[in-house]
């Protein structure tokens, strides 16, 4: 499973003209939902994202998680993560989940991240979405497990 995280300062996931989901400051997670995932997996990606030190402390440092911060967890699916750009001009995404098993995992992974941590919110699994935000650093990192 896949997360590209990106500290912000806010964001949201409008689909449609409809904000579906927005936070103030905290993570925007693009999710990519490889073969062979599972829920072993998809709870690994989010301890990591929720203890992920990328938060700065009074010395300026990156020392802070987002549960240290209480900021805001906005989770947004992505498929083409897990796309395979080595070779050619066009992406195969022959090691995407498919589509039922993705959105089956990316739903555990909401269910589980509400559980755990007050504020949660989402993209709309298969919609075209448009998201907006502001990176804050910038930072962003692609997590992996």
């Amino acid at each position: 499973m896949i997360g590209l995280l990106q500290r912000v300062s806010e964001a949201r996931v409008v689909v449609s003209g409809e904000t579906v989901g927005s936070i103030e400051r905290g993570l925007l997670v693009l999710v990519g939902v490889q073969r062979g995932d599972d829920e072993a997996r998809a709870e690994r990606l989010l301890e990591r994202l929720l203890g992920y030190r990328v938060f700065p402390d009074a010395q300026d440092r990156m020392n802070l998680s987002l549960r240290d911060i209480d900021g805001g967890l906005l989770l947004v699916p992505q498929f083409t993560l897990a796309a395979d750009t080595r070779k050619g001009t066009r992406a195969s995404f022959t090691s995407a989940a498919p589509p039922d098993e993705g959105q089956r995992l990316f739903d555990h992974l909401v269910e589980r991240a509400r559980k755990a941590h007050p504020r949660v919110a989402t993209g709309r699994f298969g919609a075209d979405m448009q998201v907006g935000l502001i990176n804050d650093g910038p930072v962003t990192f692609w997590l992996e497990t």
